[in-house]
């Protein structure tokens, strides 16, 4: 299997992606979907006359817009559709803010990330994981959509790179195998805040923060559109360079969706209904707009949790704003979506970073 280093990964000296296909695809533009660099896309100009529910194709750039995407449930967890704009109050850091764009998103194209745990703690579940993940993958992805399969233990391997094929993800995913040993590691890495320490004795274990991280910085932190990364994990991280809030800060940086499926076989990690990891799996969850189900080591559960995702990312809607706070200084502004109806709940990310965009 060709080993590669991903250019422009921030841990290029010490996370190595196994690539199973020689060449990535260049980013996808969806001709549908807002073009922007991280959280922004842009609004059409002021003399120009839209409708609310206009498509984003005609948008004409000339104001920068947030733009985030995120489901409406009631109180017995049912998706609600066919709302407006009217539904809701919307704020940025506690300030009203004026909804521009609203529009239920249910054929913008899909860009998704399946990550597996093949640490060895998955080793009875991982065929299940394979069979119904293949499934899913069937019934989500459409011609303009694509997806790509991680998995992940000791080392990170890229098993396939964006693609629209099913046929090529099922593959990947039968590749996907139990890691039955450990790694040392090579000094020297780099992560967000500088170089990252090297323990100097021991195996790693799961390295679940750190694919995290590569899913988002190098894979969907180029694309455009809808965004989402699904997890297979018992949510317990052994070894990662990074820190969960690493992994968050980077998902919500690429605008990513992050649910986490929580398998856990009960001979590993499992004391008094209590998963090691769970906590930090709900706040990357909650954080990015999606949600930890947790399954156990159920295959029919599993079969509903991914049944549950198809739902909600069909039922998406879309909202966008041009943000009173105009500095784009990299700081966090908290965003919050508020229905009006007090029974509703929105599934939302918890804000977005105000990064600059790069002119072309």
């Amino acid at each position: 299997m060709l080993k590669l280093h991903y250019p422009m990964a921030v841990l290029m000296a010490s996370l190595t992606l196994s690539f199973a296909a020689v060449a990535q695809t260049a980013p996808r533009k969806a001709s549908n979907a807002p073009t922007s660099n991280s959280d922004v896309y842009h609004a059409p100009d002021k003399d120009q006359t839209q409708d609310d529910q206009t498509s984003t194709e005609t948008l004409k750039v000339n104001v920068e817009v947030v733009q985030l995407f995120f489901n409406v449930k009631n109180k017995h967890g049912a998706l609600i559709p066919n709302l407006t704009k009217d539904n809701f109050d919307l704020s940025e850091d506690g300030k009203p803010q004026t909804i521009k764009y609203f529009k239920a998103e249910a054929d913008l194209p899909l860009t998704l990330g399946i990550l597996v745990d093949t640490s060895g703690s998955m080793r009875r579940m991982l065929e299940v994981e394979k069979e119904v993940g293949a499934s899913f993958l069937e019934d989500i992805i459409r011609p303009k959509d694509e997806a790509f399969i991680i998995s992940f233990d000791t080392d990170i391997n890229l098993l396939q790179d964006f693609t629209s094929s099913v046929s090529k993800l099922r593959r990947a995913l039968n590749t996907a195998r139990i890691s039955t040993g450990g790694v040392s590691c090579a000094g020297g890495p780099q992560g967000p805040q500088g170089p990252l320490p090297c323990p100097s004795t021991g195996p790693r274990g799961t390295a679940l923060y750190d694919a995290v991280y590569l899913a988002s910085h190098d894979e969907l932190a180029h694309e455009v559109g809808r965004k989402a990364m699904i997890l297979l994990t018992d949510g317990q991280d052994e070894g990662s360079r990074l820190k969960i809030r690493d992994a968050i800060e980077a998902a919500q940086k690429a605008d990513a969706i992050c649910y986490v499926i929580l398998i856990v076989d009960r001979g590993f990690g499992f004391f008094g209904g209590t998963y090691f990891g769970e906590g930090d799996m709900k706040k990357l969850t909650q954080e990015t707009g999606g949600r930890v189900i947790d399954v156990g080591d159920k295959p029919d559960k599993l079969r509903k949790a991914f049944d549950e995702i198809a739902a909600e990312l069909r039922s998406q809607y879309n909202i966008g704003y041009t943000p009173t706070n105009p500095n784009r200084d990299g700081g966090f502004r908290k965003v919050e979506i508020k229905p009006k109806d007090g029974d509703l709940k929105v599934q939302a990310r918890s804000g977005y970073y105000a990064i600059a965009r790069h002119e072309d």
